[in-house]
């Protein structure tokens, strides 16, 4: 009886073993994925990017039902973002792009989509320097305004397309402000126009409309000159150039307009909102910068969310922009008014025209243009220029197919000369000694 009652004993407690320890090798494989996201996490609070993504990468593949598998694929993204550097930011890109391609509908989609336009607003430079990561930046912001567009990260990337259009519109002025300086319009124009009509939160945009009717108004188009006037008072009118704006509309004839409510009420809670400037101390170390300064960037208004390659299109609408054209183009129509566009004809292996003789247009007198001749230039120098001019513009317009062909007798006389030119001595004298060899009758 002992024995059984030993034997009984024994078998209870080997069966209560197994049964307690079954269910705990089951729960230790159940939770490998949480152990292995967790520990990620860890390792990426404390900058061990290479083993956070070890261990994401390995709960991916080992457990693809896991449910911490979107939470690893937006971890690994994470941890390239927060790594830095050209290469971590653009694989970051890259992981955030895979995330919402395989994750559409999470709600970490948008906060993909949000950290894709800040990897590339970290690596967009100066406003005089290159513009593609600007470009990258505004457009991931455009499409995650457009998303989402009732988000907690919303407001922040509004403000940062604000910021990221700020640096867009600069780079555009100061060229445009390059030409305006040298009275090139030609060039000038087209960019303020583009300026004033897609960026009208720009912090200089008063400047630009000023500047862009000014150009009109010294090129004897006054109607268009007003319209920028009128809009510098209706859009702006706490800008210091309103004043002489209206000044402008009176002295050519036409209405001074009353201020836009909505925009009165924008611009004086933007002189409310406090911003942070860089200080005098903190200047130096902005010249070392790659990044751009956006302090002067709008707080208030809502940004431009039209991508660029979908509203481009002819700079300046048939009669609305100058009518002249540049050396080398041609006015459309018989009466030489000209479409209003701008027109460069440029061919290969020429170069541009020298800024000091252009004169406000930067070019030569052609028919229809308002611009006078260069001042100082002799009756027989602008005689010159307009003979050279006459023939770039026919020479453009028999490329295009409009004008009279060229006359046969310069082709008749052009394809012996080049064909004589082009033989070698060699040849000539073998054709010397056929001629003088008599020629032999074919016998019967």
């Amino acid at each position: 009886m002992g024995a059984v009652l030993a034997l009984l004993v024994f078998t209870g407690c080997a069966a209560q073993k197994t049964a307690t320890t079954k269910p705990a090798a089951e729960t230790g494989s159940a939770e490998a994925d949480k152990v292995l996201y967790e520990r990620a996490i860890t390792d990426l609070q404390h900058n061990r990017f290479d083993l956070a993504r070890l261990s994401m990468q390995t709960l991916i593949n080992t457990y693809p039902d896991s449910e911490y598998l979107a939470k690893a694929k937006l971890a690994i993204a994470d941890s390239y973002y927060k790594e830095g550097g050209t290469t971590g930011l653009t694989q970051a890109v890259a992981e955030y792009t895979d995330f919402i391609t395989f994750f559409p509908f999470l709600d970490e989609a948008s906060y993909a989509q949000m950290q894709i336009g800040m990897a590339h607003y970290r690596r967009m430079e100066k406003a005089d320097r290159d513009r593609s990561e600007a470009l990258e930046a505004e457009g991931a912001f455009q499409n995650f305004l457009q998303k989402y567009p009732h988000t907690e990260l919303t407001p922040r990337a509004e403000q940062r397309l604000r910021e990221v259009q700020e640096v867009l519109a600069d780079g555009d002025f100061r060229i445009a402000s390059f030409y305006y300086i040298r009275r090139m319009d030609k060039a000038s124009a087209p960019r303020l126009l583009d300026l004033v009509n897609r960026y009208p939160l720009y912090s200089a945009a008063d400047r630009a409309n000023w500047m862009l009717a000014s150009i009109y108004e010294r090129n004897e188009h006054n109607d268009v000159a007003t319209t920028y006037y009128t809009r510098l008072v209706k859009e702006y009118p706490l800008s210091s150039l309103a004043a002489d704006a209206k000044a402008k509309l009176v002295k050519l004839g036409a209405p001074v307009p009353q201020p836009d409510p909505t925009a009165l009420a924008r611009m004086q809670k933007e002189q409310d909102t406090p911003r942070d400037r860089p200080g005098f101390l903190k200047r130096p170390g902005e010249l070392l910068k790659s990044g751009p300064d956006v302090s002067a960037a709008a707080r208030v208004g809502q940004p431009t969310l039209t991508p660029q390659a979908e509203d481009a299109g002819d700079t300046l609408s048939p009669g609305a922009g100058l009518s002249v054209v540049a050396a080398g183009g041609a006015s459309t129509g018989g009466n030489g008014s000209g479409t209003g566009a701008y027109i460069q004809m440029v061919s290969p292996g020429t170069s541009d025209p020298a800024a000091a003789s252009a004169g406000s247009a930067a070019g030569t007198g052609v028919a229809g243009s308002n611009d006078p001749p260069a001042a100082g230039a002799s009756a027989q120098d602008q005689a010159g220029q307009s003979g050279q001019a006459n023939t770039s513009t026919n020479a453009g317009t028999n490329a295009n197919g409009s004008a009279d062909p060229p006359s046969q007798t310069s082709q008749s006389q052009g394809t012996p000369q080049g064909t004589n030119q082009g033989e070698s001595s060699s040849k000539k004298k073998k054709k010397k000694q056929a001629q003088l060899q008599p020629q032999q009758t074919p016998s019967k």
